[in-house]
């Protein structure tokens, strides 16, 4: 089969996601009204609270959410053919993440900015608020361990984008003191900023940069990791107009520079999916992966579905929003960037393959593809060369330095929004010393620090499916809390919409978190095995509380009807 029938198919789904699905929910269920007053301008203080433009906004959003999940799950996923993973993607971007991502935005605009998990405590109670908080904050831990290794395993295999990568700060720091201290024009200062992240990536390819082969007893994935932690600590204490808002929107630009090159070259060369459609189970495959249900829903989350999302949504993007209807912009849009990325990325992995390895047969298809971004940069670049005649290393260089980009700004990100919350524990139960933005920062990098050691597990992320299946977990207790908030507001009809993919995704998520949590007890990895039983003990108080309080609103519904 042509990959361009995926690629077409792909975006007819997503275009009615977007002209037709998500207009209605915004207009008829949300009632988005710009003649609302957000917390951008309400609370503005310059540093958390900053109204942006929609554009810039969208990008610090995007890549915030992005990461590397839509490349690293969906390039796993296709271990089962790519079928299911290629209809997890297209519909759970507008049925499930579209949905989900701009609930979790205007339920924080509408409540002061406030986070997901405050909004929880009142509208569902403070107890289920306070257990919330607690899965977010997992979640976070999970997200900058497993990031952390990621970003530190390209940097090490891929030592020609260590150049860009690191330039890419200095770029967003000047483009940062452009647009707001010297209130230069937005386009001019972007187009400067991307052609400066390019011009280094050939300079990359020149002199890669490696690090000692060990030092302090550290190796160099070791090395990077520390490297990383002090670079996320330090960027999530500046104010995010100086760092976080830029990088972000300028790393949002390269991706779309990034996806045009391989959608195009998609289009030029025709590569063949050489996939099966789908395997059947790997019997020897380990770690519970050979199960297609309910291992996908956790395997491709981002892309399909996240509770990260929410966390972002209602922890830095909903400080920044200028107008109330920039919600649908950057809520909705940005899922339906990250299903391009993960639509880009299997097609990458189903049809590259066939350029670069032409000799492959059904058993050793899903032996393959465990290497998740390996397999997408690999693939990837060959489109691009074939296509469009960029060298191999150049497209390869290009393709990783995407991810380095989006894994880091997600980094940044994660540990603002785990600083943010440590600091609300601190108010919450009066603990003076973790109110403070030093001490705050300090304890959300060393937890993350211990899980990136911890979670790896003979070179391979053994922490991502306890992301996948606790980042879904949260995404179904988001879309509980949105449901509840739509409730107690009247909308009966329009909660429809929340409660079906809730449902759903709780279901899986839940049932996946139990194979896991065998799993890693068989494995005798105790931390994980620890965690996997807090998430699963947690999201069962949260899930029977919020029932309770949905039973509740619908009796007295009965009852006034």
């Amino acid at each position: 089969m042509n990959a361009v029938w995926l690629m077409l198919i792909g975006f007819i789904i997503f275009a009615f996601g977007w002209f037709i699905y998500s207009r209605l929910y915004s207009s008829k269920v949300l009632e988005l009204n710009d003649s609302f007053v957000t917390p951008a301008h309400e609370y503005r203080d310059d540093v958390d609270f900053v109204p942006a433009n929609k554009f810039v906004l969208w990008g610090h959003h995007f890549t915030a959410v992005a990461g590397a999940a839509p490349i690293v799950g969906p390039a796993i996923a296709v271990q089962w053919g790519w079928m299911p993973a290629f209809l997890w993607v297209v519909i759970g971007t507008i049925a499930f993440a579209g949905i989900h991502d701009m609930s979790a935005l205007w339920a924080s605009v509408r409540n002061e900015g406030k986070s997901i998990g405050t909004i929880c405590t009142r509208f569902v109670g403070n107890k289920v608020g306070q257990l919330f908080m607690v899965v977010i904050f997992l979640v976070l831990l999970m997200v900058n361990g497993a990031f952390g290794v990621i970003i530190a395993k390209e940097s090490v295999e891929h030592t020609s984008t260590i150049i860009p990568a690191w330039g890419a700060v200095a770029i967003a720091l000047l483009m940062g003191q452009a647009i707001y201290k010297f209130k230069m024009k937005l386009v001019p200062v972007t187009i400067i900023a991307v052609v400066a992240l390019y011009a280094l990536v050939p300079l990359g390819v020149v002199f890669p940069i490696s690090l000692p082969e060990s030092v302090l007893g550290l190796d160099q994935n070791g090395q990077w990791v520390v490297l990383l932690y002090i670079y996320a600590g330090i960027a999530s204490i500046l104010p995010v107009w100086a760092l976080l808002q830029p990088r972000d929107y300028v790393n949002g630009i390269q991706l779309f520079v990034a996806l045009i090159l391989l959608y195009a070259s998609i289009v030029i060369v025709h590569p063949t999916v050489s996939a099966p459609g789908i395997i059947p189970a790997i019997t020897d495959t380990p770690n519970g992966w050979n199960m297609i249900i309910p291992i996908l829903f956790i395997t491709v989350a981002c892309g399909a579905i996240s509770g990260f999302h929410g966390i972002v949504s209602s922890g830095t993007t909903s400080k920044q929003v200028d107008k109330m209807k920039d919600v649908r912009f950057v809520g909705y849009l940005g899922a339906m960037g990250e299903g391009t990325l993960a639509l880009a990325t299997i097609i990458a992995c189903v049809a590259g393959v066939s350029l670069v390895n032409a000799d492959l047969n059904i058993e050793t298809w899903a032996n393959l593809y465990k290497g998740g971004v390996a397999s997408f940069v690999s693939g990837g670049g060959a489109i691009i060369y074939k296509g469009l005649g960029i060298p191999q290393e150049s497209s390869a260089t290009l393709l990783s330095l995407m991810v380095i980009l989006f894994a880091a700004t997600t980094m940044d990100a994660g540990i603002r929004l785990q600083r943010y919350i440590i600091q609300e524990w601190g108010d919450i139960y009066n603990i003076r010393f973790l109110r403070g933005k030093g001490i705050a920062t300090i304890v959300a990098v060393a937890t993350s620090f211990a899980i990136s050691i911890n979670g790896v597990n003979d070179g391979k992320v053994a922490i991502w499916p306890l992301f996948g299946a606790t980042n879904q977990l949260l995404a179904s207790l988001t879309l509980m809390v949105t449901a509840v908030i739509l409730l107690k507001s009247k909308k009966f009809g329009g909660s429809l919409i929340v409660l079906i993919p809730m449902t759903f995704i709780l279901v899986m998520s839940f049932w996946g978190a139990i194979i896991k949590l065998n799993d890693y007890y068989q494995a005798e990895n105790h931390l994980l095995t620890i965690l996997n039983a807090i998430v699963i003990v947690v999201t069962l108080l949260v899930v029977l509380s919020s029932l309770k309080v949905i039973s509740q609103i619908l009796s007295e519904k009965k009852t006034f009807s």
